[in-house]
């Protein structure tokens, strides 16, 4: 059996022209998106070059992450890998500080 991965996909390596519907479309010949955004600054506002596609199936977010990790859009080799989630983070972030420790 196929491992189980999130719908959320996290990308990186945006063009700073891109927005959350050019990211959507870029996205949507893959299945339905449920969510399509990118994180902005707080202070200007602009896109920090990374955001986040969430699709309504696991099979949809795989197909898209296989089609479009590595490929080059508006001129930028972009990155497209699974989100992981906040508990995944914090687990990642504690282990480290006890390697820096030990």
């Amino acid at each position: 059996m196929a491992k189980r991965i999130s719908a959320q996909l996290f990308v990186s390596r945006l063009s700073a022209y891109t927005t959350d519907q050019s990211l959507r479309q870029l996205f949507s010949p893959f299945g339905q998106i449920k969510e399509a955004r990118l994180i902005r600054d707080s202070e200007t506002q602009r896109p920090k070059g990374f955001g986040f596609v969430t699709f309504e199936s696991e099979d949809d977010a795989r197909k898209a992450l296989k089609s479009l990790d590595g490929k080059i859009v508006d001129g930028r080799l972009i990155f497209v890998e699974v989100a992981k989630n906040a508990e995944e983070v914090t687990s990642e972030i504690n282990s480290k500080k006890a390697e820096d420790r030990g």
